[in-house]
């Protein structure tokens, strides 16, 4: 287990700052179990093995690697976005995991945004979504790891924001071929569970749907939520720190062979697959991931949540 120490409005306001955002104006609330779908069953690539320590890993990482920031040294400026949130969400001191530097979100009571990091990867269609690598190569296939912890007393679930990859299309708007967002649930029974729901910003052949503004286009298609099973957000598990590996696979043109798929301490949480999510849409790829600190509803009390170690990498990256 990896727990060390006892330690768009919506995306719409998230994006308003600089440009149009990345809502959608699906019929079906993202979080609400009507959307519920299966999943299929598929083999994943084992995770490799753990690190002997996290807390400079970024000097010596695996070549697989995309990305990778432990916080030790300031990386921020790397980021085509970060929202400090008037110093809620930064790089502190002794909030990472063995006492290292990380990030601290500090929510505030009643207020729904507390800050975001906006990572661009490969091909991206506008110049402002500055990739960290050299901005050639359209990846199909991604996974993203990071660490989090909330601290003890923290309470009201999950909170919904924390983290999706995106497909960014166009040269001109916030325009998405398709979001993978992993968030907490809204219900009472989803509160402090982590929900995948995926969401495509193409028709099924591939077009992408009439911009709005939102980024995802008027009638998006929700290809049905998948719960985990890990009550993250409960008194039961509060104050430790959990590793959170995310995975997302576009389809192939022509087929419905998408995948979308979160562990827990390197424990399959949920899974959804089969699905035809961009189309033959090809122009661009995943090219952004997002850490997310957005409480929907308003945070119920002043309370802070850590992130450390965040890598974005062609394959798995485990934990330690």
């Amino acid at each position: 287990m990896a727990r060390k120490g006892s330690l768009m409005i919506e995306c719409l306001v998230m994006f308003a700052v600089l440009a149009a955002t990345g809502c959608s104006g699906s019929p079906t609330e993202p979080g609400d179990l009507s959307s519920s779908a299966p999943g299929d069953t598929i083999q994943t690539p084992p995770a490799p093995p753990a690190a002997a320590s996290l807390v400079r890993e970024c000097a010596g990482p695996d070549p697989a690697w995309i990305w990778c920031d432990d916080f030790e040294e300031d990386r921020l400026g790397s980021y085509f976005e970060h929202a400090r949130a008037d110093g809620d969400f930064d790089r502190l001191d002794g909030v990472g995991l063995e006492g290292s530097s990380g990030m601290r979100t500090l929510f505030r009571e009643g207020k729904a945004g507390a800050g975001w990091l906006h990572l661009a990867f490969g091909k991206t269609p506008q110049a402002r979504m500055r990739p960290v690598d050299d901005g050639t190569r359209i990846y199909r296939e991604i996974y993203w790891r990071f660490y989090v912890r909330n601290e003890p007393g923290w309470t009201g679930g999950g909170g919904r924001k924390l983290t999706r990859a995106r497909g960014f299309a166009s040269a001109d708007t916030w325009q998405q071929s398709f979001e993978a967002p992993l968030w907490s649930g809204n219900k009472d029974d989803t509160l402090d569970l982590l929900l995948l729901d995926p969401v495509s910003g193409t028709d099924e052949t591939g077009a992408l749907l009439p911009y709005e503004s939102g980024s995802i286009g008027e009638g998006a298609r929700w290809l049905g939520i998948k719960r985990g099973t890990t009550p993250l957000f409960d008194v039961g598990h509060i104050g430790a720190w959990y590793c959170v590996e995310v995975h997302a696979r576009l389809n192939d043109a022509g087929l419905s062979n998408g995948e979308f798929e979160f562990w827990i301490d390197g424990n399959l949480e949920a899974r959804r697959d089969g699905m035809n999510w961009v189309g033959s849409f090809a122009q661009f790829g995943i090219n952004t991931i997002s850490l997310d600190n957005y409480w929907n509803d308003g945070a119920p009390k002043d309370q802070e949540r850590y992130l450390d170690n965040f890598v974005v990498s062609t394959e798995r990256i485990g934990c330690s």
